[in-house]
């Protein structure tokens, strides 16, 4: 469920879902209670206004709870992901780790799709030290956005594992969405796409307790 998404060239795997909230300290305590695993504290994005809390997928992955940064100043723009307009959790989008992302944007340009230009970012992690990346800008829905981690050691690897059983999607457009996936080079990870709202996504974990559906929220199973 979590390895090889499928790219032209270098292989496009699942990096992370992103599960924003306008309230990250309720958010996770309401995982831990859901899955039976406590999520472990990430760190800070610099001037983002925003930090985040993990928990691995299996498979290299691993799932992103990212919300407010109460101890930094609010940023001169909007949060990603759209954290500043939420009233509850909500699945909003996936991301797909490549190498060479400037090669991979302009792959994706040629295709008639433009994923944004690479923004590099970096930040310490709980123990002091410092990790960095490049990718471009999240949107929300079906299409992911791409990451680079270049010679940072992978965050999933010292997470504890709460296994993806299944990811899910509806669009308006299925074949659409398909189209702009392919543009990117990547191949829709998850069960077919389903016609319905536009890129609501749906992921099941399967939780010390049982199964647990994210979406506009959580719900146990």
């Amino acid at each position: 469920m979590t390895g090889t998404v499928g790219a032209a060239g270098a292989p496009a795997v699942l990096d992370h879902l992103v599960y924003a909230t306008p309230d990250l300290e309720a958010t996770v305590a309401e995982v831990c209670e859901l899955t039976g695993v406590r999520p472990v504290r990430g760190g800070s994005h610099p001037g983002r206004g925003t930090r985040n809390e993990l928990l691995g997928l299996g498979g290299g992955a691993y799932f992103e709870i990212i919300g407010p940064d109460p101890e930094q100043p609010a940023p001169d723009g909007p949060r990603w992901f759209g954290v500043d307009a939420l009233t509850g959790p909500r699945l909003v989008t996936w991301a797909v780790r490549v190498t060479g992302i400037a090669a991979r944007v302009a792959a994706a340009r040629a295709r008639g799709y433009d994923p944004g230009d690479p923004v590099a970012m970096a930040r310490r992690t709980p123990d002091g030290g410092r990790i960095a990346w490049q990718l471009t800008s999240p949107g929300e829905g079906l299409t992911p956005f791409l990451l680079d981690w270049g010679e940072t050691p992978h965050p999933s690897r010292a997470l504890p594992v709460v296994p993806l059983v299944s990811l899910g999607a509806t669009h308006p457009e299925p074949a659409a969405a398909r189209d702009e996936l392919a543009a990117l080079g990547v191949r829709w990870p998850g069960e077919p796409i389903a016609a319905g709202p536009a890129g609501q996504l749906t992921a099941v974990l399967e939780g010390r307790h049982g199964p647990v559906v994210f979406g506009r929220g959580a719900v146990a199973r």
